[in-house]
């Protein structure tokens, strides 16, 4: 079928549109997210929220009706601030589930357009090609050694080949099938719920949300911690209660201890800072399929990338042409192309794509537009009636031509240069003509291609590139520029203590040129047809010190990365071919190019890369370090901030002093720790030195030994000082205003507890420095809120406070000097 007549098929915008409006979108019924009403649920299930509500319940029994009604108003905080985190994860989700819908390509107002695969509609005209997966059900309108694998609805294993045909299953492609093969333009009949995979009613999701193994170890450990302090807390009820013989107030203390002890938090932060910080890598052209890749990202030591696309612009133009022994560089190209170049090109053209997605033969189809308009328009009756593709063995396509009514086709190849001039069979001068003009091309960094022709008989078209009969025509050098700023964040992986491998299918001299050009270590070049030469042992020693693999096929690309994983590399692999999945598949971290990759390999990878570029791929890994970094500060502060918290909570009971804390005061100082550590943290900008260490160990823990220590030395050290504040107090103040005293200076130890986690390496003084706003918006905040409930009557008569006196002032300021100068100490002692 001609390209005009498949063009005027197309719709329209404006009846896409109308289309799109009435039949709804292209989509399945989906698992809905959740709403307020799940998550006020689930956060009823929770430990802190079922204390508080029993808490509140028997001060009201107590006819403390002041302290009841106050403890619901903190319940309802509680499930505000609740509704607030999880809104914020779940919304940030949405938006990858959103992002990481399918694109495809169709023709609209007679224009190939590239569109949200959600808004096709039936009437569509779509162009199919290899790796897609087909997102609506039509029938064909044209097709090229089209492949189609539906064992996703009919559960065969084998590939079905597609024809344009009067016969009904060759015809039709179908919703969620995958071609494997070939191309081909498909007119769309039925979309979404209508199509053979919605009458099934399969649900697909692409965003996946499952439990980390962190977060499952952290949610034991908080159980673990429950039970033992349900167990803990009862018996001191018990010694409480026959001491005093008041069991409901000895129940109040026991839940407030309870309360002081579960670190609540850490599952919060698990959950929210990954999800935000997918969300925040979407920003940065990055898609995260699998939320877990994120707690691997940044462990990465070995980065994989592909050259073409993602080191370089993937901007194709015809830079040099070798012809008739004779090089045409693109300058000279203005004055007009001689036959042989014409040759060139033309033939360049006729063994590629007339619907060309790759970026090669669109650069050979907009120079012949140019320059051989009328050749091209002499091809108009032209009909291509069979194609030997390329593949992995032989890297080269063929194309058959039947011209009128001539009994010969005409035949037109291009490939790779080695393997057009074997298919050639020239004799040794022509080849040591040819590779001298290969490393002229290669060393100016150009990605070069060799066409042949030739004819065949109708009656016996060859199967293989093997049975062809060719005449070499000449080399096209294409350049495609180096990504801006790509030599900086190759230097800034070798800081950060990763590997760059740079794997390329093209011309070794090449790679080289452009492994230079990017600073990547050119001491080592691994070729594919070395590869093949090496032991599994070899390979992994070779590996060690070469960081740019030329002529490599997709599955030596899986060879690569399981040597680089026998040298107990962490590797993150890039990829955008159907044949890449198994590599994809195989590397800790997958990444799928998002514009030029095809759809299988989306599916296998865990990562999208929105913009195939690869200083987005360090962009990724950068945040990966900074969302486990403030993963750990965050944790780190919870840790230490629980201790004086349970530790003021225990010792009164057990010293037979006044309560310092109810459970009224635990909700309180819980209000501070949740926005703090889920919120503030999470918005921390990263540390001068965040990818000038070595990536940690895939299998480290969140909180280390040093980092334990630290807190355990920050939190006893806040403990004994505002215990021995409290304890010394009770002689020259009473009991309200020694808890006033105790409060205050725990909530100011708190604040400077974050300033102390913020920084592994900087003094609490210098942390004050650094920006956040939201931190900074939570310090005044809990500051006036502190404020108010020591100096208006009404909330000091609730908390059993005083007035503060100048002796509190001064106690406080005092406590505020000794925390400073002992997180000082711990800081210089001990280099987390």
């Amino acid at each position: 079928m001609e390209q005009s007549t498949v063009y005027q098929q197309g719709l329209t915008s404006l009846e896409a549109s109308k289309r799109l409006a009435s039949d709804g979108p292209n989509a399945l019924p989906t698992k809905k997210p959740r709403n307020f009403l799940l998550i006020m649920l689930d956060t009823a299930k929770e430990p802190m929220f079922l204390l508080l509500i029993v808490a509140s319940s028997i001060y009201l029994f107590i006819g403390e009706l002041k302290e009841g009604l106050s403890l619901f108003v903190f319940v309802n905080l509680i499930i505000f601030i609740k509704l607030y985190q999880e809104g914020k994860t779940e919304k940030a989700l949405s938006a990858l589930r959103e992002l990481s819908s399918p694109q495809s390509h169709v023709i609209r107002d007679n224009n190939i357009i590239q569109i949200n695969s959600l808004e096709i509609v039936k009437g569509d005209v779509l162009l199919i090609k290899e790796g897609d997966r087909i997102p609506a059900d039509g029938y064909l309108i044209e097709v090229n050694n089209l492949r189609v694998d539906e064992s996703l609805l009919t559960g065969e294993s084998f590939p079905i080949n597609k024809y344009v045909t009067s016969e009904k299953n060759l015809n039709l492609v179908y919703a969620g099938t995958l071609v494997i093969q070939g191309q081909g333009v498909v007119k769309v009949d039925a979309t979404g719920i209508h199509t053979q995979m919605g009458k099934i009613g399969v649900e697909l999701e692409s965003i996946t949300t499952e439990k980390s193994p962190l977060l499952k170890q952290i949610e034991l450990l908080v159980k673990i911690i429950a039970i033992f302090s349900l167990l803990f807390c009862a018996s001191l009820i018990v010694i409480d209660g026959l001491l005093h013989q008041d069991w409901l107030q000895a129940t109040l203390l026991g839940i407030a201890l309870i309360m002081s002890i579960i670190p609540e938090e850490f599952p919060v932060v698990l959950t929210i800072f990954p999800a935000l910080g997918a969300w925040r890598l979407a920003k940065k052209n990055v898609l995260t399929r699998h939320i877990l890749a994120i707690e691997t990202l940044g462990t990465t030591t070995a980065l994989c990338v592909d050259k073409t696309g993602t080191i370089t612009e993937n901007k194709m133009i015809v830079s040099c042409l070798w012809a008739d022994k004779k090089f045409f560089f693109v300058e000279d190209l203005q004055r007009g192309l001689s036959a042989f170049e014409a040759e060139l090109i033309e033939y360049a053209i006729l063994a590629s794509q007339k619907h060309a997605f790759d970026p090669m033969e669109k650069a050979f189809h907009q120079l012949g537009q140019s320059h051989l308009k009328e050749r091209i328009i002499s091809h108009k009756n032209w009909q291509l009636t069979n194609e030997i593709p390329l593949s992995a063995q032989v890297p080269a396509m063929t194309h058959f031509w039947k011209i009128s009514d001539n009994e010969k086709y005409l035949v037109a190849t291009k490939g790779s240069p080695e393997t057009i001039m074997k298919l050639c069979h020239l004799n040794d001068k022509s080849i040591q003509e040819i590779s001298a003009a290969l490393s002229i091309m290669a060393q100016k960094g150009l990605r070069i291609l060799a066409v042949a022709k030739g004819h065949c008989d109708q009656t016996n078209i060859p199967q293989t590139h093997d049975d062809l009969t060719l005449n070499f025509i000449g080399l096209i050098g294409l350049s495609d520029p180096l990504r801006a700023n790509i030599p900086e964040s190759v230097k800034e992986c070798h800081e950060a203590g990763i590997k760059v491998v740079m794997i390329t299918g093209d011309y070794p001299l090449t790679a080289i040129t452009i492994g230079k050009q990017a600073g990547l270590s050119v001491s080592s070049l691994l070729t594919g047809e070395d590869l093949n030469l090496l032991s599994e042992s070899e390979l992994k020693e070779k590996m060690l010190h070469t960081e740019i693999c030329a002529r490599v096929s997709p599955h030596q690309k899986y060879q690569i990365v399981k040597a680089l994983k026998e040298s107990n590399h962490i590797v993150a692999m890039t990829g955008d071919g159907v044949n890449d999945a198994p590599a994809l598949k195989s590397a800790h971290v997958s990444i799928a190019m998002g514009q030029r990759g095809t759809e299988v390999a989306r599916e296998t990878s865990s990562l999208i890369l929105l913009d195939d570029n690869f200083n987005s791929i360090v962009n990724a890994i950068r945040s990966g370090r900074l969302i486990f970094a403030n993963m750990q500060k965050s944790m780190a502060f919870i840790l230490a901030v629980h201790i004086p918290i349970a530790g003021l909570a225990f010792f009164p009971i057990i010293s037979n002093l006044p309560p310092i804390f109810y459970p009224l005061h635990i909700a309180l100082i819980e209000l501070i720790i949740d926005p703090t550590c889920s919120i503030a943290f999470e918005n921390e900008p990263p540390e001068k030195d965040l990818m000038k260490h070595p990536p940690r160990g895939l299998n480290e823990y969140i909180l280390n030994k040093k980092i334990v220590i630290s807190s355990v030395l920050q939190g006893f050290g806040v403990l004994v000082i505002v215990y021995l504040a409290y304890f010394f107090s009770l002689d020259i103040m009473n009991a309200d205003e020694s808890r006033t005293l105790a409060f205050t200076s725990l909530c100011l130890a708190n604040l400077l507890l974050i300033f102390a986690n913020r920084s592994k390496t900087q003094s609490i003084l210098k942390s004050f420095m650094v920006p956040n706003k939201i931190l900074f918006f939570i310090i005044l905040t809990t500051l006036m809120i502190l404020f108010s409930l020591i100096t208006i009557p009404f909330f000091a008569s609730i908390l059993h406070f005083a007035p503060p006196t100048q002796e509190h002032l001064l106690i406080c300021l005092g406590s505020v000097v000794l925390f400073i100068m002992w997180f000082e100490v711990i800081k210089m002692s001990i280099k987390t």
